[in-house]
């Protein structure tokens, strides 16, 4: 199974390309499969589980380019053989719900890597085919009868619909609210922070800052019952009360309270300890913005000098967009001590990405 006709497979990027799960379909594959196919088990799904892990922690600390195609050739080569084994309707549904976090993963990655590059077609356009990862990801989701992972994977799809801007806000309302709706019922406080918080930047994206502040007031409350928990091994259960954090800093930055997105952002890094360096990064670059917006011109270059420091070896649209962001900001301080090697290490930082 190669790529393309994973991407086929997975129909439209857009809400109303998701289309209707079709709830037999993993019955279906459990009674046609052919004699000779691969017999699957439990070993099987454990293996996809552990790579989602594996390669996941390393995206996470370095950003989803760096082990991106490893990911694309564990669900071609083996993933993909694999739904089309033979195996029982329980390990039927394990098996695709945990190719839907890997399928996750790939399209969380190719998001990361940002827009499409001079010279790329439009098949290897990243934004287009993290859409397809996370629209296939959902459709194994539903199929599997995983709410959680469902709701996850049109999480995605709305966060990259934030992160295209204001003329996409419409189709980031209607997926957010999609997602909020597939999270009903789910007994993970953290899952419910998760949703809420996405679908209150969605609002706020929106212009409608009561229901903005209605679902971040709904997500604090969740994440603050999961203050002392350890993670779980969810997607959505990594969504610490560090990172609702530095969410709710950049929830708020959009409705104009920047006293309170500072506060948010300084918690997320001093108190909560985000401790991943991609992670870390992309919080100190907003904050420096946020200290520069405020007249904070010595604050905002100690900050964003700590970005550099903490970005270097880190690829990631994030990083990228926060030092081309610093370097223009910065434009009208060129004559102040310091401005200069700051921008010089953002230009080195950018080229080597």
């Amino acid at each position: 199974m190669d790529r393309r006709s994973f991407l086929t497979a997975s129909g439209g990027a857009t809400l109303s390309l998701l289309g209707v799960p079709d709830a037999e379909a993993i019955t279906r594959r459990v009674q046609s499969a052919p004699a000779g196919a691969v017999r699957v088990g439990q070993g099987e799904v454990s293996a996809i589980l552990t790579m989602v892990k594996t390669l996941g922690d390393s995206a996470a600390e370095y950003g989803g380019s760096h082990v991106r195609r490893l990911a694309e050739a564990y669900l071609t080569d083996n993933a993909g053989p694999w739904l089309n084994g033979r195996y029982t309707l329980s390990t039927g549904r394990d098996l695709w719900a945990a190719t839907s976090q890997l399928a996750h993963l790939i399209g969380w990655m190719y998001q990361d890597e940002g827009d499409k590059e001079q010279g790329q077609d439009n098949g290897d356009d990243p934004q287009a085919l993290a859409k397809h990862y996370y629209a296939y990801a959902y459709r194994l989701a539903a199929e599997a009868d995983e709410p959680e992972l469902a709701a996850t994977a049109l999480r995605g799809m709305t966060v990259q619909s934030i992160g295209l801007g204001p003329r996409h806000r419409a189709e980031a309302f209607a997926l957010a609210e999609k997602c909020v709706e597939h999270s009903k019922g789910l007994a993970d406080s953290r899952a419910v922070a998760y949703y809420e918080s996405t679908f209150a930047e969605a609002a706020a994206l929106d212009g409608n800052h009561r229901l903005a502040t209605q679902a971040l007031a709904a997500s604090q409350s969740a994440i603050e019952r999961t203050a002392t928990e350890p993670p779980g091994q969810s997607w959505a259960s990594h969504f610490t009360i560090g990172r609702w954090a530095h969410a709710s800093g950049m929830i708020l930055a959009k409705m104009g309270d920047l006293t309170g997105a500072r506060e948010q952002l300084h918690q997320s890094l001093e108190v909560h300890g985000l401790d991943r360096r991609r992670s870390r990064a992309s919080v100190l670059g907003n904050l420096g913005e946020i200290h520069l917006q405020q007249g904070d011109l010595d604050g905002a270059l100690s900050v964003w000098s700590e970005f550099l420091d903490c970005a270097e070896g880190v690829k990631s649209v994030r990083v990228r967009d926060a030092a081309t962001d610093m370097r223009v900001r910065l434009t009208r301080y060129r004559s102040v001590s310091g401005v200069g090697a700051l921008d010089r290490r953002a230009a080195a930082l950018l080229a080597s990405q």
